[in-house]
Order: structure tokens, then C-alpha cells, then sequence
């Protein structure tokens, strides 16, 4: 957290566009380190603004500059205004315009199963969109990326003191399947693509958020948050999502098989990640990995049986 004993609501002494500001209001939900705040400015208008410390400027500054392309791509999601920093603080920002509404995870719950299954196709459709923009040409070839990182996280987890049921059953499954990676596409991925990040107002889809996770790789890879976390919440908006990104249809085995690849890489990911990030909330991670193994049979089944093929 940066500086958690300033005084925020002075900072239009710092930040101009901020002067005459009609609120500052901070934000509390979400995982990142960055402070973020609802603020009004003095027209009316109103708008998310981040703070960071200073030394992640530049990471911060290429989080902004996509947010840039996603509008190229015509990807409903906030627009970017102005990025600086204030030296004397030792901070940098950006200010984006603000997605109206709440997050999917907590209005979807409320909604009939047709609505919830038309923001799920909605959602797809963005995700599409996001999903035309290549690697640049200095970004390393997606399976290599990939089996490095599952290579260190294996290694990690093997230390780590917490066991996933059969995982040598699992770990079986991805030798047998990560070879399919090999030729994968890289293209750009949000990489954190689940109901918590995605914006509903009013039944429909507002915008995706929280771009600060981005990554390059296979778009496929994009879908195992639907099965770890928007599954849990909304099956018709996770079968909505699939469907609406392959046009209104459902996916083939190849999708399913790289779909439960990747998932189930996940599943070690997520003990590491878990114990280094949150290790309070290792009892709920296991629950989801178990929701996971369950849906799938232990993988030897790769399409989950929440989906309902049409």
C-alpha cells in the first residue's frame, strides 16, 4: 500500500486535473497494491484514479498504453486520460474514465439464468476482441513461456508442504498433453478474464477492468479463471462466455483438451500462488481445487459437467 498515512483528498495540490474535485472516495475491493479511488471531477465527471509507488512507473505506464489498444480494438473497458507522477511524493498515477455499475461476481447472483447467460456472451465477445492483438515480435515463444513457468511451479509446490488430491494423477494428465502447446498462437491476454473483473449495469455487460495482470500467450489460456472462479458463481454466464466467444457455438475437443491443460497447470499455480499471497485463504483454495477435480473427474474427463452443449 502506498503512503496509507497521507491525506489523499488534498491531492489536487499535486495532480491539476483534480482541483475543484467534487470527492475523492477510496476503493478497497481487489488484490493489487495499487490505491485506487472514485473520484469526481470538477465538471462532473467521473473517474478511477490509481496510485503507485514511483519505481513501478514504467510497468504502470505500458498497463496504461494498453488500455490505449484495447480501444483500437473497440473493447468496452475504461478509457485512459492522463498518466504522470509527483516526485516529491514518490508516487505515479493514471487516471481512466469510470465503468458504471457493479461487478459481475455480485450482481449475477441477482439476475435470471437468460441474463446471466447474455453477459456471459457479452463477455465473450470482448474477450474475442481483446484476442486480435499478436505478440510483438520480443516477446518469447508462448510454449516455452509456459513450460518454464509450470517447471518452476512444480518444483515449488513440490516443497511447499500442501497436497492436492491424486496430483500425481494430474501431473500424469499434463505430461501427457503439454506437448499441444507447442504451436499455440501468442496473442495478447488479459490473464485475470473471470467474473470479478467483468462490470454489469442494469443486466448488461458495462466493461472489463483490472488490465494490470496482462500477459501474452495462448487465448485458451484465458478460460481456466472461468472454470476456477466464474463457474463457481454463474454457470449460465460461464457456458455464455464460451458460446459467445466461438460465435454462438461450442467449442471443439481441442479446445476442451487445452481448456483442461491449462486448468489443470493451474491447479498447482494456484497452491503457490495462494501460500505466498494469501496463505489465510489456502482452506478456500483448496475448496475451489476441489470443485475443479470434481467437475472433471479427476481429468479424465476435459469437458467440465457444468457445460451444457447446445
Amino acid at each position: 500500500m502506498v503512503f496509507p498515512h497521507f491525506d489523499y483528498s488534498r491531492l489536487d495540490r499535486y495532480i491539476p486535473i483534480l482541483i475543484g474535485n467534487k470527492g475523492i472516495h477510496s476503493i478497497h475491493k481487489g488484490y493489487s497494491s495499487d490505491r485506487k479511488f472514485d473520484v469526481v471531477l470538477h465538471h462532473g465527471q467521473r473517474v478511477l484514479l490509481r496510485i503507485f509507488d514511483l519505481q513501478h512507473s514504467d510497468s504502470k505506464k505500458c498497463e496504461f498504453d494498453v488500455l490505449a489498444n484495447m480501444q483500437n480494438l473497440g473493447v468496452k473497458c475504461s478509457v485512459p486520460i492522463e498518466f504522470g507522477q509527483v516526485a516529491s511524493l514518490g508516487i505515479a498515477y493514471m487516471i481512466l474514465s469510470y465503468i458504471e455499475g457493479n461487478d459481475a461476481a455480485d450482481e449475477l447472483p441477482r439476475l435470471a439464468e437468460h441474463q446471466q447467460y447474455r453477459v456471459g456472451v457479452e463477455a465473450g465477445k470482448e474477450l474475442f476482441k481483446m484476442h486480435q492483438w499478436r505478440a510483438p515480435d520480443s516477446i518469447p515463444p508462448w510454449h516455452e513461456t509456459k513450460r518454464n513457468k509450470h517447471t518452476r511451479y512444480l518444483e515449488q509446490y513440490s516443497s511447499c508442504g500442501v497436497r492436492v488430491r491424486n496430483d500425481a494423477k494430474l501431473m500424469s494428465f499434463i505430461d501427457r498433453h503439454i506437448p499441444l502447446i507447442k504451436h499455440r498462437p501468442n496473442l495478447f491476454q488479459h490473464d485475470d478474464f473471470h467474473v470479478a473483473n467483468i462490470i454489469v449495469k442494469e443486466t448488461r455487460l458495462s466493461g472489463i477492468i483490472d488490465f494490470n495482470r496482462y500477459d501474452w500467450g495462448d487465448p485458451i489460456h484465458e478460460f481456466l479463471k472461468t472454470g476456477m472462479f466464474s463457474s463457481e458463481i454463474s454457470i449460465p454466464f460461464s457456458i455464455g462466455q464460451i458460446r459467445g466467444y466461438h460465435n454462438g457455438r461450442d467449442p471443439d475437443q481441442y479446445f476442451w483438451t487445452l481448456y483442461s491443460l491449462y486448468l489443470a497447470m493451474s491447479i498447482f499455480s494456484s497452491v503457490v500462488w495462494i501460500l505466498k499471497v494469501k496463505p489465510e485463504e489456502l482452506t478456500r483454495m483448496m475448496e475451489k481445487i476441489n470443485r475443479v477435480l470434481d467437475d472433471h473427474n479427476d481429468f479424465d474427463e476435459i469437458v467440465p459437467r457444468w457445460y451444457k452443449p447446445m
